[in-house]
């Protein structure tokens, strides 16, 4: 069953973060993430949610997530960042019918 990295971010250093957005993508592939959401229009739905950017990515397990996000390529880049944006982020496991 795949799991899923929903990550809010809201950017205050543009140019940093496209620094690192460049950088991360091929690492988040290289462990087997997919981007199914990357920026893109958000439209609140319901209650005061309105965040400024959006990622969901698919993982094939939890471990595939912890390999990517602790790999030594990705440690090197994290603080990119974490010097650019306010970022959270949750593991959501997928819904198997």
């Amino acid at each position: 069953m795949p799991v899923y990295v929903l990550i809010e971010i809201e950017i205050h250093d543009r140019d940093t973060y496209y620094q690192y957005i460049e950088k991360a993508r091929p690492i988040v592939e290289r462990y087997g993430g997919n981007y199914l959401i990357r920026g893109g229009q958000i439209t609140p739905l319901f209650g005061d949610w309105n965040p400024e950017r959006i990622i969901l990515i698919e993982f094939s397990s939890h471990e595939d997530i912890e390999r990517c996000f602790n790999s030594k390529e990705y440690l090197k880049i994290k603080e990119l960042r974490e010097k650019s944006t306010n970022t959270r982020s949750i593991i959501l496991e997928g819904y198997k019918a």
